[in-house]
């Protein structure tokens, strides 16, 4: 038989939110959220303030409404029951309200006790679920047909396999520094050779149709071209963003789902898996060769070249971006901090708006924006 959830006197939670656990309730039921408090999108800071009492209207906004993903995310965190007496209730869940006096020793005790008890969280009820976890998920996933798009979009809290060989698993994950320190010292050649090579004066736009009105392109340009560069790449992250990475897969196509899994459904799936955050080098190279020959195709070889390196710049500015959306703790009321919650709520319950990261400029135009939440004051 399965055991019943674990009971929580008042003075294990509180001793345990002494020790620096962010512990909180929701009608009785008691959440471990330690682990997640440096990744909550309203920052660290908010959510530690709430330890040790109950969330249960702050769920409901405002500031934020929180979503029903946002919900069963919580659950994952789920280690057990308040005990329902009335003092226990009381100092919980109304902690601002005067106690009897605690007995110093007890606490220590239950400290004790509390620092030998796992409160490891439910991640995935695996009887429950679709698909196997303790198998490579990306031959499973194409099995889910009609089911699929709703399984990718109710994120879990827990690292994702996808390969059975080892070594195209590691292929597939790539740490957030890995793609600074190869795409870094790329940017900052390519960016030097462009400014020598528009320095010698041989550069002119038009010159492939005529020479009389070709313009030349001086080499006092190359901020505007290289910023140019950056603006078409934050375009072109919004359309792969929007159309590729959210693409609906036919329910009856083994291989599309499995491919849209490949290329995104995982991150969603799994937003907070630190190794599937940035892409990695070797596939990403494919797709950068491939964006290069198509500018040497349209511009001359030193112009197409410094739009390229300004919008390889911006890929790798996007890239780290997103990294640090998911894992930084920025401070209220910074851009990066009403970045990091816009991205979240596309994460957690609007995944058919929201596609800019590194901004939101393309959201307006393409009225894809996330709209601001509202609330009704009561009478």
């Amino acid at each position: 038989a399965t055991a019943g959830p674990r009971s929580f006197s008042a003075a294990e939670v509180r001793a345990r939110c002494a020790q620096g656990a962010c512990l909180v309730s929701c009608h009785r039921r008691l959440y471990d959220l330690s682990g997640f408090v440096r990744l909550h999108p309203g920052g660290e800071e908010l959510l530690r303030r709430r330890a040790g009492t109950d969330v249960s209207a702050a769920l409901d906004g405002p500031p934020h409404r929180h979503s029903a993903n946002a919900r069963r995310w919580l659950e994952q965190y789920y280690v057990g029951e308040i005990e329902p007496s009335d003092e226990q209730v009381r100092n919980i869940l109304c902690p601002s309200l005067p106690s009897a006096p605690v007995d110093e020793k007890a606490v220590d005790a239950e400290a004790q006790t509390l620092e030998q008890t796992d409160l490891c969280y439910k991640t995935v009820d695996v009887e429950k679920d679709l698909v196997d976890w303790q198998k490579p998920l990306l031959w499973q996933v194409g099995y889910l047909g009609e089911k699929y798009d709703e399984w990718v979009h109710q994120p879990v809290d827990r690292p994702i396999r996808l390969f059975h060989s080892d070594v195209l698993e590691f292929l597939s994950k790539t740490a957030w520094y890995v793609v600074f320190m190869v795409w870094t010292p790329v940017v900052l050649y390519l960016t030097w050779y462009s400014y020598a090579s528009l320095a010698q004066g041989n550069t002119r736009l038009f010159s492939s149709f005529t020479t009389e009105y070709s313009i030349p392109v001086h080499k006092y340009y190359f901020p505007f071209i290289f910023l140019l560069g950056m603006i078409l790449w934050s375009l072109l992250e919004y359309l792969i963003h929007r159309f590729v990475f959210h693409m609906k897969p036919p329910a009856s196509n083994y291989y599309l789902i499995t491919l849209h899994f490949l290329l995104h459904g995982q991150h969603h799936k799994s937003p907070f898996d630190s190794s599937r955050l940035v892409f990695p080098p070797v596939p990403a190279s494919l797709v950068i060769g491939f964006f290069y020959g198509v500018l040497r195709v349209l511009l001359p070889e030193v112009l197409g070249l410094s739009v390229f390196v300004g919008g390889l710049c911006g890929y790798v500015i996007y890239d780290m971006m997103h990294y640090y959306l998911h894992y930084g703790s920025p401070k209220k009321g910074t851009y990066l901090y009403g970045l990091k919650a816009y991205h979240v709520k596309h994460h957690f319950e609007h995944q058919k708006s929201g596609f800019g990261i590194s901004t939101r400029f393309w959201d307006y135009p393409f009225r894809t924006l996330i709209p601001e939440e509202t609330f009704k004051k009561e009478d």
